[in-house]
């Protein structure tokens, strides 16, 4: 879908013919592809060879009654217009004759299918069970930056909930009430940052400037809710992380907001219940330690954060692939921990 709408973003070809069509106070019923299956529902209309897709061309076949076929790539136009008999049996939501065959037709051929409304001057495309409306750039681009604003308290409050579990981690007061909140947060900030891409990608190069700000405000996120995770999830398995990664991403929007809900996802027992972590999210803040000596780290410290912390620079350096610079690294690194844990508010990253 994020693909397709970057061919519809303002300033595409397709886009362009889109908007000429919308000028004309016309509709239109686009399908953007071709195979056996949709001319097994197509009937009627007239085949073009070496027509070159242009924006004017397409204006001036929509005039027509019938709908239109392009290529898999829109740029040859196949056919003009074609009256679409799609299963009348598929289900949609959709009122007009137009926007429910388009529907139909993406259902059953599997191929992005495009309805142009002159009544509401507003272009849908159809794909993969989803339904998108591409409104003008200035009405998006107005939205995306409300959403944007939205998204960065939303990140000011994971990085807040992050800073907390540390203060605890390094206190031994941690609790899975305290994980669920970063996990919580961190999901919700990766589920509202795909939305806003998915709506910054159809201002195609007029929201260059939101996906910077987006890019910028999702910078870690990912890591910072699968490194949670890894600390905490029992038993220490791949196949267990990704389990618990998949359960809660498939987690509806309310049920997210429930802890409880998400700690039963997480297969943790009672939220209130302490527990330690591994090591794994501090030790990534370490900067530029290898991924392979961070795991080395905590598997020679068998996953005992607290043995970690008292740890002295002659006991890191027995681990493999540390020598005593970065044995004095992580020393200094946990020092700064602990000397910020009375402060909570502080900056431990």
């Amino acid at each position: 879908m994020l693909e397709l709408l970057s061919r519809l973003a303002p300033g595409t070809p397709l886009r362009q013919g889109l908007e000429r069509i919308l000028q004309q106070n016309k509709g239109a019923l686009i399908v953007l592809g071709h195979s056996a299956e949709v001319e097994e529902i197509s009937s009627g209309g007239f085949r073009l060879e070496r027509s070159p897709f242009t924006p004017a061309r397409l204006a001036e076949l929509a005039k027509m009654d019938g709908g239109i076929i392009l290529d898999d790539e829109q740029g040859q136009i196949i056919a003009a217009n074609v009256h679409f008999v799609p299963r009348n049996d598929i289900p949609t939501d959709e009122t007009g004759a137009r926007h429910r065959t388009a529907e139909r037709i993406a259902t059953q051929t599997g191929k992005p299918v495009v309805a142009v409304s002159e009544l509401r001057r507003v272009a849908t495309v159809f794909h993969g069970g989803q339904k998108i409306e591409l409104a003008s750039p200035t009405v998006v681009a107005a939205k995306v930056n409300q959403e944007l604003q939205a998204l960065d308290r939303l990140r000011r409050r994971l990085d807040e909930a992050e800073r907390q579990l540390t203060h605890l981690e390094v206190t031994g007061l941690s609790t899975y009430r305290s994980v669920v909140e970063v996990v919580q947060r961190a999901e919700l900030v990766r589920r509202v940052g795909a939305a806003i891409e998915r709506e910054t990608i159809t201002l195609g190069d007029e929201g260059r400037l939101a996906w910077l700000q987006l890019t910028d405000l999702l910078r870690g996120v990912d890591h910072m809710r699968e490194i949670t995770l890894r600390d905490y999830v029992r038993p220490r398995r791949e196949r267990v992380l990704q389990s618990a990664l998949g359960e809660l991403e498939e987690l509806s929007d309310a049920d997210l907001e429930d802890p409880t809900k998400v700690g039963k996802a997480l297969g943790f027992p009672e939220l209130d219940d302490e527990v330690q972590p591994r090591g794994y999210r501090l030790l990534a803040k370490v900067g530029r330690l290898p991924e392979s000596v961070r795991d080395d780290v905590v598997r020679h410290f068998r996953g005992d954060f607290r043995r970690m912390l008292r740890a002295s620079v002659a006991q890191f350096e027995k681990v493999e692939g540390v020598g005593p610079a970065r044995a004095q690294q992580l020393r200094r690194h946990l020092d700064n921990l602990i000397a910020t844990a009375g402060d909570p508010a502080a900056d431990l990253g």
